[in-house]
């Protein structure tokens, strides 16, 4: 789930990661209109070098945990990864995590709770 910091942190969360790291399209006026489901927002978050930094540590720590949930008999988790509005940095990164599970063969479903409310 992708959600905004300035809304508040989702309440049932199993784990929550800031993408307040990343530089913020939010400042480059031909982004600004668009979020982080349009190419031209995501390849601008995706492209940082500190952006896949983060998804190869983060994505296989979150897959060895699913693992963990199943075998405890947990049959879903909430991951939620937030940036400021919600808007950009956190939905593309919220995409792009769940197409890296799906890859690995994890069913994931990509919500973006506050994508629209500003």
């Amino acid at each position: 789930m992708s959600f905004g910091f300035k809304y508040g942190i989702p309440v049932d969360a199993d784990f929550v990661a800031d993408m307040r790291f990343l530089p913020n399209p939010h400042w480059v006026p031909e982004l600004r209109p668009q979020s982080g489901l349009d190419d031209a927002v995501a390849d601008f978050v995706r492209s940082r070098p500190e952006a896949e930094e983060f998804l190869a540590s983060y994505v296989p720590l979150l897959a060895g945990v699913t693992a963990g949930y199943l075998r405890e008999g947990k049959r879903f988790m909430t991951v939620a990864i937030g940036c400021t509005g919600g808007k950009h940095r956190s939905v593309a990164m919220t995409q792009e995590i769940a197409a890296r599970l799906r890859d690995l063969g994890i069913e994931a479903k990509p919500v973006h709770r506050d994508l629209g409310r500003e």
